[in-house]
């Protein structure tokens, strides 16, 4: 562990610490339903675009794009959707809908990962997957679903392994703070929707 994080050290780039305390700032705020986890994750996006380009992982650069997408759209969705127009509530999916989407998600990322295997990118499926399902997860924060943290933990345990073969260490370590945080944020999502419905 202690080689790991001498490697990571030698490697750091200004860019790159930037987009990861952003990144960190992003998710710290959405646990606690912050609407200003958006502007953080925003900024942080665009700096990612260009370190994932010079990786040359490029699923995950344009990824970086509709994040920036999204972070407009959560915002909207944060502050004047939902049935008051005073933004949305946490709420859950049936076990159907997460079928439906999970199969989407699968489907789409075999897909996308055969395209992908046609140019340079080293992983072509793991890229795609991480792609895929990041977009439907996404969709899912803006839409305040609660079960959007444990995709989160699927996807980012995977993503830890394609940024530590691509040398991104820092990255790759704040995936691993990602996975511990998206435990935190389920249970105080869920408590909180527990609350509201009881």
């Amino acid at each position: 562990m202690l080689e790991y994080l001498v490697t990571a050290y030698s490697t750091l780039s200004i860019p790159e610490t930037a987009a990861v305390l952003l990144a960190i700032a992003y998710l710290v705020l959405a646990i606690h339903q912050n609407i200003l986890c958006w502007a953080a994750g925003m900024i942080s996006a665009l700096i990612f675009m260009v370190i994932f380009y010079s990786a040359l992982l490029y699923m995950q650069s344009a990824l970086q794009i509709f994040y920036v997408g999204m972070a407009i759209y959560g915002w909207y969705q944060w502050r004047y959707a939902g049935d008051e127009g005073t933004g949305v509530r946490i709420h859950t999916l049936t076990i159907v809908r997460h079928i439906q989407v999970i199969a989407g998600i699968s489907a789409t990322a075999l897909l996308l990962g055969w395209i992908m295997s046609r140019t340079d990118t080293p992983f072509p499926y793991a890229e795609a997957f991480i792609t895929v399902a990041a977009v439907a997860t996404t969709f899912m924060v803006a839409r305040k679903v609660l079960e959007h943290w444990l995709y989160w933990l699927v996807i980012d345990s995977i993503a830890v392994y394609l940024y530590v073969a691509r040398e991104l260490y820092l990255t790759a370590l704040l995936f691993v703070f990602y996975l511990v945080m998206a435990v935190i944020g389920f249970r105080r999502w869920r408590r909180e929707y527990l609350a509201g419905t009881s």
